[in-house]
Parts: C-alpha cells; sequence; structure tokens
C-alpha cells in the first residue's frame, strides 16, 4: 500500500475555495478511482488555512493514475493562486493500518 500525506497551507479568506477544490477531488476519488482506498481531507481546527490529505492507494500504478489525473491537475490550477507557501508531500509504503 502506497500513502500520501499532503499538508497545503491557502492564503487568509480562500479557505472555501481551498475546501471545494479538495471535495471535488475526494468525490471524483470516489466514483472513479477504486484503487484509491481512502481520500481524507482535514481542515485544522486552530488554523482554518491549513488543510492536510491522507491518501491510500492499492500500489503505486494507483498512485500514478490518481496523481496524472485530470482532477488533480484542475485542483492545482484552482489552488496554485490561493496557496500560502509549498505543498508539502510525503510519499510512504505503509507499515501498519488498522
Amino acid at each position: 500500500m502506497k500513502t500520501i500525506t499532503a499538508i497545503i497551507r491557502c492564503k487568509p479568506g480562500s479557505e472555501d475555495t481551498m475546501k471545494t477544490g479538495l471535495l471535488d477531488v475526494a468525490e471524483n476519488v470516489r466514483k472513479n478511482e477504486p484503487q484509491t482506498i481512502g481520500f481524507f481531507i482535514s481542515q485544522d481546527v486552530s488554523d482554518p488555512c491549513v488543510f492536510t490529505t491522507y491518501e491510500r492507494f492499492a500500489d503505486e500504478s494507483a498512485m500514478n493514475t490518481h496523481n496524472n489525473s485530470t482532477t488533480v491537475a484542475e485542483f492545482f490550477k484552482i489552488a496554485q493562486p490561493i496557496l500560502d507557501g509549498d505543498v508539502t508531500l510525503v510519499t510512504c509504503d505503509e507499515v501498519s493500518a488498522k
């Protein structure tokens, strides 16, 4: 199992735009990516400009399919102008899951 954790900071005032963009990606994953095992979105309770995604993929091919999808490309077109700094991505091999 491959995983990606992304930490995304948006500019103040753009939280709703970021949330909507991420939810659109999640909806596409639900409908079109059976090999994406999980796509979780969180918003920081103390700083609503910070979002975290945790993504679980059956294998590297599924991860690449997701990352190269039109939906992810469209998300970054929306997100790029409202990002506050770089997106932090951590790609891992899952070791344990409950």
